[in-house]
């Protein structure tokens, strides 16, 4: 796809998502842009932040912004692995057994605080997630496409929490942390509570169609042989530097790729250039990577380390 298909074809799509997402989640376009930016790599999302600040929100937008089937789940700690997956009960009148579909079975599934559930339910979302399907019984059960997780955390009061192990936190292709409104923001939420509900006003910009053509076009975005050796060595860094105990993992490169081939398609290039890398690069490695002791004890942030090795590495000359 060339780069003006892109910018007559592509870009009208997304732009036109966003828009209808931004009239209910005020003041964040940069977080609607990247969790866009992460569906049209294929990926799923952490949203880590406290209560109140909109994660719900965004999720239901989206979810209407793009005509997705959308299911929410409240996780707590008496939340069953059947109850994401499904299970099979025995039908008397056939003498077989009918499978009944989970939470799961959508094409965008809210796992809301997703730390208050057991490691077991936090497990049942893994295949899902990497392989698209469900298995239950013994069979095997395609979920449909596109298909997105947006999970929440709270990172306050971890009473009661299962913290998601590493294999789990490597599936989500970014973190992203919303944060609190600035005033002016703050002003027109407070404004726009006394008419409807704004997800309420959010009317469809797409369709499953239209957002898998978005993943493909993302997909043929070009990259080449010297920024697929940037992204190499930026994830080469993160295993050597002194202040980091666990790099970037393979799956870690991989998702950093797609990400940047999105960003790339969202700016209206057929190509991927290292801005694009650097763009994203936190939202894709921040969570999959833990710091030294000792950097701990020095105070040191993840975003700290990145930013160091972002400037360390260099970056091809491309255009």
């Amino acid at each position: 796809m060339t780069d003006q298909e892109i910018k007559t074809r592509i870009i009208p799509i997304a732009r036109g998502i966003t828009d209808e997402v931004k009239k209910a989640v005020i003041g964040k376009d940069e977080i609607i842009i990247k969790s866009l930016l992460a569906i049209i790599a294929g990926g799923h999302i952490l949203l880590d932040d406290i209560p109140g600040v909109g994660k719900t929100t965004l999720a239901l937008a989206f979810s209407k912004a793009m005509s997705l089937d959308y299911k929410r789940m409240q996780f707590t700690p008496d939340v069953l692995p059947a109850d994401v997956t499904g299970f099979t009960v025995y039908n008397k009148r056939t003498d077989s057994f009918d499978y009944k579909p989970g939470a799961a079975l959508c094409s965008l599934f809210l796992a809301d605080e997703i730390n208050r559930t057991s490691s077991k339910t936090q497990s049942a979302l893994l295949e899902a997630m990497e392989e698209g399907s469900v298995t239950v019984d013994g069979v095997t059960h395609t979920l449909p496409k596109p298909f997105v997780v947006i999970a929440t955390q709270n990172p306050i009061g971890s009473v009661g929490t299962q913290m998601l192990p590493e294999s789990q936190l490597d599936r989500f292709i970014v973190r992203l942390t919303m944060g609190y409104p600035d005033l002016e923001s703050e002003i027109a939420i407070l404004k726009s509570k006394g008419a409807a509900k704004p997800a309420d006003t959010i009317a469809p910009a797409a369709n499953a169609n239209d957002v898998l053509m978005l993943i493909r076009a993302a997909e043929d975005v070009f990259i080449d042989d010297r920024v697929y050796k940037y992204l190499a060595s930026i994830a080469a860094a993160t295993r050597s530097h002194p202040q980091i105990k666990l790099g970037l993992s393979p799956r870690g490169t991989v998702a950093l790729t797609s990400m940047a081939r999105a960003a790339a398609l969202m700016r209206g290039r057929s190509y991927v250039i290292p801005d694009d890398v650097k763009y994203i690069l936190g939202d894709v490695a921040e969570h999959r990577i833990i710091l030294s002791a000792k950097a701990k004890a020095a105070g040191v942030s993840v975003s700290d380390v990145l930013r160091d090795i972002s400037a360390r590495t260099p970056a091809p000359s491309i255009r």
